[in-house]
């Protein structure tokens, strides 16, 4: 089980620009139906448009702004997203199971902080690493790494997921990074 994030804001922001602007074509069509004075006066649209050339600063900067804005509605439709759910290596072969990135990553920092010595501990959970960043007091830290990282490689040997991270431990003490 993967799953992907949602691409839901490119879609909201590409729909509500369809639908103002779809808007404000259905209001100036009934204005013109109704013979009232339109928002936009097409004449003066037209005409604008009429006197536009292809090779004007303006155009084509114009044209290549709407290129880079496909471009980047392209992408975001083929891409696939950083996965929201990591998959568990599980024992049944019927059964799919998934663990949240979120939830492992809070699990992972809970084990790196639950260490003695450890102050205070961040974890950045990616497709191939955990990087576990602590805090501690002590002045001589030797060793707190190690006990770190085995603490947090016994909460992945208990979770399982199906493609397992290398973990690496930094140790920030009272006299300095090491």
């Amino acid at each position: 089980m993967r799953r992907r994030p949602r691409r839901s804001g490119f879609a909201i922001a590409t729909a509500l620009v369809l639908l103002a602007a779809s808007t404000l074509v259905a209001v100036v069509a009934v204005q013109l139906i109704a013979g009232e004075r339109p928002w936009v006066d097409y004449d003066a649209v037209a005409s604008f448009a009429h006197g536009t050339r292809w090779d004007e600063a303006g155009t084509v900067l114009a044209g290549a702004a709407v290129a880079l804005a496909g471009l980047i509605l392209l992408a975001a439709a083929v891409l696939p997203g950083r996965p929201t759910v990591l998959p568990l290596a599980g024992d049944h072969p019927g059964m799919d199971s998934g663990a949240s990135r979120r939830s492992l990553r809070s699990t992972l920092r809970g084990a790196a902080s639950a260490v003695d010595g450890v102050r205070a501990a961040k974890l950045r959970l990616t497709a191939r690493r955990a990087v576990a960043v602590v805090r501690t007091n002590r002045t001589n830290a030797t060793g707190l790494d190690a006990a770190v990282a085995a603490a947090v490689t016994r909460r992945l040997d208990q979770i399982t997921p199906a493609r397992r991270p290398a973990v690496k431990v930094r140790v920030r003490s009272a006299r300095g990074a090491r």
